[in-house]
């Protein structure tokens, strides 16, 4: 069993949490270990500049690049998912879900309007802002963290949990995006 692994579960072990109540230790492992290494300045650089370039979109432009998203899945030519899932921020958001074992099942990175700026895999969607995982951390402000139902992923075979949080600019303290972490809720029982 790899070294990350084993820190990850012996940290598990030390939290006071009822195993019957997998979101807290959720919870409590992306606070530990993901929120740490959404830091890096690639990923929080990513954000700023995302921010910058659709700051001004209009909601047509939004749905629009929403609806461009949904059609290139499995299209021949796919741009818009090439460029999120081709940059930087994503290749270190894939090293970091690599290491974790199978702990995490996915990431990925908002702006500040919700739409994906990275990510560890194709999301079904680009705009991310019209649900709960955007509105109730980004629209809230810093230390916001939303907990979704646990449910059954159909693509990863496993029941998934996901804990999305704001993410921070560790130069400003302002919140800049979100970020949604999607764990497999075998690993917290």
């Amino acid at each position: 069993m790899p070294t990350v692994r084993l820190t990850a579960i012996a940290s598990l072990l030390a939290l006071p949490v009822i195993a019957s109540d997998p979101s807290a230790a959720m919870t409590e492992y992306v606070r530990q270990s993901v929120m740490t290494w959404m830091s890096n300045p690639e990923i929080v650089n990513a954000v700023v500049a995302r921010n910058v370039a659709t700051s001004g979109l209009s909601d047509e432009e939004v749905v629009a690049l929403d609806n461009q998203w949904r059609a290139e899945i499995g299209a021949p030519s796919s741009p818009l998912i090439d460029m999120i899932m081709g940059s930087a921020a994503s290749d270190a958001i894939r090293s970091q879900v690599e290491n974790t074992d199978g702990m995490i099942t996915e990431v990925f990175v908002m702006d500040a309007r919700g739409l994906n700026v990275a990510a560890s895999g194709v999301t079904s969607d680009f705009w991310q802002g019209d649900e709960a995982k955007f509105q109730e951390t980004h629209g809230v402000g810093a230390g916001a963290i939303h907990v979704d139902e646990i449910s059954f992923d159909e693509s990863t075979q496993t029941y998934q949990g996901e804990v999305s949080f704001t993410l921070i600019d560790p130069a400003t303290g302002a919140p800049i995006g979100a970020v949604t972490v999607g764990l497999n809720v075998e690993a917290f029982f």
